[in-house]
């Protein structure tokens, strides 16, 4: 084992190598190696000169060096925050001057830095919304949502396989419940554009309600039919229409609900119907969100029965009475600051009797107890009564002006003010609205929210548009919480928005997530069908969200779009489905400035679309309609349905519809739908021109297929009917006729009877095999004006026609027939063959070598 001295022999011997005998060792440790530098370093010469210079060249630039270095020298950084002069000890006003000062600067510093931290969040939060949205995009044009990573991995290595865009866009498989709630909705839709075709109005909104609730409903699903209920009121749409037993008393008395407020929410922002109009939002968001606050108090009777102590009286005061008593009375006493009156929390009552809606039985509630409210505050019953029977629960001036005076003088700085007395000033007088909460009243969101709304005043301070501003700036996490934590929810947001008239952005906010994707469809089609919805022009229309946002105009909702993403997971499956929400694209087609034309286009192109999509067989002749076999025309739903689309007249309809749907099927390898959208939409040269093109790729084929025979199948039935009523006669149509009896000489071929084959190929006169070299030089010379079909299939009957006539030569050479009647036979063979040779030589440059040689062969057998 090696010892340590060996070990340090060995060490040393590693730097032997760089040992030099000429210079001298140094023997210093790393101090004294230091302190040799300096001193070094300090003898060097120049330094005062370089200061020198230095100094020259910065006092030309006004800047005195020296006098800047003793500054920094003598700097004392623990007086940074001390005054300039020194204050003394008895000199108050100084020091609170100085320390208001110091505030002043930490409050600006750390805005400063809210501010920063707050915008490189909120750029780093829109980036990530932002990329989540073009994620979303792109594996939606792949055929698919994204549900983690490796999910969008093999989305991505699948749709490689694909056969384009519009034949991959299918969306993902969906669950029992989402299916469920889907039909429910559908119905609806269904139900909408039947009576839109009648002229009459429809519930949309209540059976929104309904089919949100069908099925197993959750908290959710209450909370998005919430949202429903919101907008119900606002448009003040009735739960139901008179039976159309009376439909002529129907059609001239009931309502309109479509587009009923398109002009005005359309129109001018500053005018006076559209404030008109915010009015009858606020105030119908607000009643929502009484009815949903009396629903609140029923329940808490009911689940705490023993405490409410509610006895016989169902009246709603008494229920009031019953519902502040289980609220803020706890163990044998009062809430704080709960003010009693005649023994009663009449402040608390009156102020829930009009959080519940019940403003006039609150008035009734007041009048009993009048002699004790008069004795507190003399002027209150007076304000109270001019509010609840003011039209807008708004009061003149000099009522406002007589309750700020109280406010200010004995509420506004008092610590024992009853809460909803406060409250019930502060809405009565819409005193300090800048002041958006009251502790122990606006406790959960709904009722933050309804004391927002009925604080609103559309004549001052900004009215609803302002409020929009405020709820706009606390944002979605505010009220729906973090997606994904314990606690958060959905629609809350949405709801906020559409309380506000944000409804574009409500619709934007269930769409941003995927389990209230469904509710935003349909949120989307019931606004815009009461004519609440602002639909962007084609060049504001954005590729990665529906929600178009213009700093110089309002917010905006591609219908379209939306309607698309949501059809396209089941256009394949129930294509009838997805035409009746299409049909709805065109509820927009009145806004102005040609976005409302633009809509009709987008509709046109959708249907489009779905015919393209759309799984052939007979639901898809339900769309686009047919010949029946005796040769009548029956209409499909689309032309059915024409009047919901926009399309005037017939005409309108085969051009944007079926020609251009057929020119798509064409392009997308869908032959035989193509020229069935032809026939349908009359254009019968287009069709036999198609029929002919089909039918020469189908022959050219070494093996027909199913699309194949269903081609011929389709050409064999327009072609009988096209004989019968004499149209579309031309070479084009001959050609269609030949070419289905090759198809048909080539299966008889195949099954062995190559006799009728050699029939049917000389009836169809596209060989000469008389023997006439005059008139065989001829056809071969007329070959080239022959249908492009035929020309380039000359190889396939050519050889068609030679193998029939080889086998049938072989056939009689080895037949029991008479020698005279054989050799007859025989002659007549090689007649033909020679002749087709002859035909063929003329044309020996319009086939291949092979082909040639072949023939040539097959010749020479039957001559021998």
């Amino acid at each position: 084992m090696t010892d340590l001295s060996s070990l340090l022999t060995a060490s040393k011997a590693l730097t032997s190598h760089l040992n030099h005998p000429d210079l001298p060792s140094v023997h210093l440790s790393l101090d004294q190696i230091e302190a040799q530098s300096r001193r070094l370093v300090s003898r060097q010469p120049g330094t005062s000169t370089d200061n020198d210079r230095a100094n020259y060249l910065l006092a030309q630039a006004h800047v005195d060096a020296p006098a800047l270095g003793s500054s920094i020298a003598h700097l004392n950084t623990s007086t940074t925050f001390s005054p300039l002069q020194a204050l003394q000890d008895t000199d108050v006003a100084g020091y609170l001057r100085h320390a208001h000062e110091q505030n002043l600067i930490s409050t600006i510093e750390e805005g400063r830095k809210e501010t920063q931290e707050e915008f490189y969040h909120v750029l780093e939060d829109r980036g990530q919304r932002d990329w989540e949205a073009r994620k979303k995009r792109v594996f939606e044009q792949l055929g698919g949502r994204v549900r983690g990573e490796n999910r969008a991995v093999a989305e991505l290595k699948k749709s490689f396989h694909g056969k384009g865009l519009l034949s991959a866009s299918t969306g993902p498989s969906l669950n029992m419940q989402m299916q469920s709630k889907m039909m429910a909705y559908n119905r609806v839709i269904a139900e909408l554009n039947t009576a839109r075709l009648r002229g009459t109005s429809y519930p949309i909104l209540h059976a929104f309600i309904d089919a949100s609730l069908s099925g197993n409903p959750d908290q959710a699903a209450f909370q998005l039919a919430q949202n429903f209920h919101v907008l119900a009121r606002i448009t003040a749409e009735p739960p139901a229409l008179p039976p159309l037993e009376h439909a002529g008393a129907h059609i001239l008395n009931a309502p309109l609900f479509e587009r009923k407020y398109a002009r005005v929410y359309l129109g001018d922002p500053d005018a006076r119907e559209a404030a008109e109009l915010r009015r009858q939002i606020a105030r119908g968001a607000r009643e929502a969100l009484e009815e949903q606050y009396w629903g609140v108090v029923e329940r808490t009777l009911q689940a705490r029965a023993i405490e409410a102590r509610l006895g016989g009286d169902p009246s709603v005061a008494n229920k009031i009475r019953a519902f502040v008593l289980v609220r803020h009375y706890r163990n044998g006493e009062w809430e704080d600051r709960i003010e009693l009156i005649a023994g009663q929390p009449l402040w608390a009552k009156l102020f829930h009797l009009v959080r519940t809606g019940h403003a006039h039985e609150a008035l009734e509630e007041a009048l009993r107890f009048q002699q004790a409210i008069e004795h507190r505050e003399a002027s209150f019953l007076g304000h109270f009564r001019a509010w609840v029977e003011a039209p807008d629960r708004r009061l003149p001036k000099p009522h406002r002006d007589q309750l700020h005076a109280i406010f200010n003088a004995h509420m506004l700085h008092s610590s024992t003010t009853d809460p909803f007395k406060l409250a019930l000033y502060k809405l009565m007088g819409k005193i300090d609205a800048s002041r958006r909460s009251v502790q122990q009243v606006t406790v959960t969101t709904e009722d933050w929210l309804w004391f927002q709304l009925a604080m609103v005043d559309e004549d001052e301070n900004g009215g609803l548009r302002a409020l929009a501003e405020v709820l706009l700036s606390y944002g979605e996490r505010h009220f729906d919480g973090i997606p994904g934590q314990k606690g958060s929810k959905r629609g809350v947001w949405a709801g906020v928005l559409l309380m506000c008239g944000q409804f574009e952005r409500a619709v934007a906010a269930l769409w941003d997530h995927q389990e209230t994707e469904i509710e935003a469809v349909h949120l989307a089609i019931a606004l815009a069908y009461h004519g609440l919805l602002r639909v962007p022009s084609r060049a504001e229309t954005s590729d990665m969200t529906p929600l178009s946002l213009s700093p110089v105009s309002p917010p905006a909702l591609s219908l379209s779009t939306l309607i698309w993403r949501y059809v396209r997971q089941f256009v394949k499956m129930d294509a009838s489905e997805a035409l009746q929400y299409v049909y709805c694209v065109c509820l927009s087609a009145d806004q102005s400035g040609g976005i409302g034309r633009e809509q009709e286009e987008n509709a046109w192109e959708l249907v489009r679309r779905i015919i393209v999509l759309a799984n052939t067989g007979a639901a898809w002749e339900e769309l686009v309609g047919g010949f029946r076999p005796d040769g009548t025309h029956f209409s499909g739903a689309i032309e059915q349905h024409a009047a919901l689309l926009k399309l005037e007249d017939p005409r309108q309809y085969n051009e944007q519809i079926l020609v251009r749907a057929a020119k798509h099927s064409e392009e997308n390898h869908r032959v035989p739908e193509a020229i069935k959208l032809y026939n349908l939409a009359g254009d019968y040269t287009t069709v036999i021109a198609c029929l002919a093109q089909a039918l020469g790729t189908t022959i050219a084929q070494p093996s027909s297929d199913e699309n194949a025979r269903a081609i011929e199948r389709t050409a064999a039935d327009i072609l009988r009917h096209y004989e019968r009523t004499n149209r579309a006669v031309g070479k084009e149509r001959e050609a269609v006729i030949r070419l289905l009896r090759v198809r048909e000489a080539m299966d008889a071929k195949d099954a062995g009877r190559v006799d009728l084959a050699l029939e049917i190929m000389e009836s169809t006169d596209l060989v000469p095999m008389d023997g006439d070299i005059a008139k065989i030089t001829r056809r071969a010379e007329e070959f080239k004006d022959l249908p492009e079909a035929l020309q380039r299939n000359l190889q396939t009957f050519l050889t068609l026609t030679m193998d029939a006539l080889a086998s049938v030569h072989q056939r009689v050479k080895t037949s029991a027939m008479a020698d005279v009647t054989r050799q007859m036979t025989l002659a007549t063979l090689r007649k033909k063959s020679r002749s087709l040779m002859i035909f063929a030589g003329n044309l020996k440059y319009r086939m291949s070598p092979d082909v040639y040689s072949y023939l040539a062969r097959l010749d020479v057998e039957i001559a021998l």
